[in-house]
């Protein structure tokens, strides 16, 4: 879904909206193969850098109230690429923390667990979906404490719990939400009224090999 030119050039809006703005991190080694990577700190392929650049390009260091990152590399170097370096980190963004699934693929795990599902879990020595909620949660009121629109980088899994829940869905509802690497999001909130404006927008990555 391609961002409207009114919210991408920065028109002001009446009736009090506010956009909070999502960004996933650029490509990584385990992103590209489908690992699960959750604490392991990996930083950005090359693809990732260019990715993470053209993000960069697409904003032209757009203004916002406040910029949160999580503080693992891979979303912060994004953060950084985007023209965001000062951004302020934010524990609550890291991504799920998988456990003994971490590094590994649904394939894998599915080949232990059938039909397995980081939704319906089990994830063995990791993050329970609710705990994951409770920090987007806090992301979440955070963020509407600003008189302003507010950017956060951070991770797919992550981002589409803050996504469910900022629709008053279950956390378990960000199944429905795919995220690309480096891809750009935007939720609101108008008169009182959550919903989504811009989804998984990656046409900005065009042309990257």
């Amino acid at each position: 879904m391609r961002i409207p030119a009114e919210i991408a050039f920065g028109t002001e809006y009446d009736g009090g909206m506010f956009n909070l703005w999502l960004f996933r991190h650029g490509e990584t080694e385990w992103s590209r193969t489908g690992q699960h990577t959750g604490r392991t700190d990996k930083e950005l392929t090359e693809r990732g850098k260019a990715q993470g650049a053209r993000l960069g390009q697409r904003l032209e260091r757009r203004p916002f109230r406040l910029v949160l990152t999580s503080p693992l590399r891979r979303a912060r170097e994004t953060c950084a690429l985007a023209g965001y370096p000062d951004a302020l980190v934010d524990e609550d963004l890291v991504e799920w923390d998988y456990g003994d699934c971490e590094g590994r693929t649904t394939e894998q795990i599915r080949a232990e667990m059938p039909g397995w599902s980081v939704w319906s879990g089990p994830v063995p020595g990791g993050e329970t979906l609710e705990a994951v909620s409770e920090r987007a949660e806090r992301v979440i009121a955070r963020a509407r404490t600003e008189p302003g629109d507010v950017a956060v980088f951070a991770h797919a899994h992550l981002l589409r719990v803050l996504a469910a829940r900022w629709l008053g869905l279950s956390p378990d509802m960000g199944k429905l939400l795919a995220l690309h690497a480096a891809s750009m999001s935007v939720v609101s909130l108008e008169h009182g009224q959550p919903f989504i404006t811009v989804w998984n927008d990656i046409h900005h990555l065009e042309g990257i090999e």
